[in-house]
């Protein structure tokens, strides 16, 4: 491969995902004062014609405002999606939305395929005991028909990317990307081949596939690409991020991102002239984020999207 960029283009192709759209209209469904910023529930057709609902946080003022799409963490909670970095519910060290709106961000929380209100079986932010099955039928058919939930992920991704390009408030030069977990999975796919982002954060999901399956580590069910491993790894992605700014967060006892280090490092020898672009935080514990490693991203955020 001669250069990132053709690196980019053979895993947009391997997915097969649509170039993001230059316009989306959104709707405001309910708007709500939350004293240093506004959060609004909004919805906008996802890549299949079906309605995606996100949290849209806009700080008081003029702007131009930097920006924030934060991809939602997994859990197991698939009741759990946008709320969750919108800091309604959940875990508050994943309540990203709300610090950042306070310090100047605009941010788009929308649902993943499968969680909240994107369940076929209902919505809300209550568990059904079908939202498994549910979450596994929807990564079996696509296999089926030859397609990747990968895809469908990301496509949505795309989309949302154009959502928060077009608030009138951001400035589009200024957009970030966030997750933890599934979220960082999602923020490693998307960030890889989507440019307009030019600083993003991972947590808790820089682990390689080969990594993976040497320990028994589950397989989230968007990662299941048949045949990525044949052209690809988790290196390739992060090669991707070479001209923008990455920030990787690992833990010692993270399965998850268990050699994260070792990618890391390897990574460095082999592009070291884009070294300073890269900026890995590994902490002693485990999966979950704690209030150290919370604050660190809200801080790291800050120093960048603040310019």
């Amino acid at each position: 491969m001669n250069s990132y960029h053709d690196l980019q283009t053979e895993i947009k192709e391997f997915l097969g995902v649509m170039p993001p759209p230059t316009e989306v209209p959104f709707r405001v469904l309910e708007e709500e004062d939350k004293g240093h910023y506004t959060q609004r529930l909004v919805s906008y057709r996802g890549s299949e014609g079906d309605t995606i609902t996100a949290f849209l946080l806009c700080p008081k003022g003029m702007g131009p405002f930097p920006a924030v799409l934060v991809h939602h963490q997994h859990n197991g909670e698939r009741h759990l999606g946008k709320s969750e970095p919108a800091g309604l519910l959940g875990d508050p060290f994943q309540a990203f939305g709300p610090a950042l709106a306070e310090r100047g961000f605009v941010v788009l929380a929308p649902d993943s395929i499968c969680f909240e209100d994107r369940r076929l079986n209902c919505s809300g932010t209550e568990p059904d005991k079908q939202d498994w099955s549910q979450h596994y039928n929807e990564m079996c058919y696509r296999l089926l028909r030859g397609e990747m939930l990968m895809t469908k992920v990301l496509d949505d991704a795309l989309i949302a990317g154009t959502v928060l390009k077009s608030i009138p408030e951001v400035d589009p030069h200024r957009l970030g990307l966030l997750g933890h977990s599934y979220g960082g999975q999602t923020v490693l796919f998307q960030g890889a081949i989507d440019n307009r982002f030019i600083y993003a954060c991972t947590s808790g999901a820089v682990c390689s596939f080969a990594n993976r399956m040497e320990h028994g580590t589950g397989i989230e069910m968007a990662a299941v690409m048949p045949g990525f491993l044949s052209k690809f790894e988790i290196m390739d992605l992060l090669k991707c991020f070479v001209t923008r700014r990455l920030l990787i967060m690992s833990a010692t006892d993270d399965k998850y991102a268990k050699d994260a280090d070792f990618i890391l490092d390897e990574l460095l020898r082999l592009h070291g002239e884009f070294g300073h672009h890269f900026i890995h935080k590994r902490y002693e514990g485990g999966h979950g984020l704690t209030q150290e490693r919370y604050d660190f991203i809200i801080k790291w955020f800050t120093s960048w999207g603040v310019r």
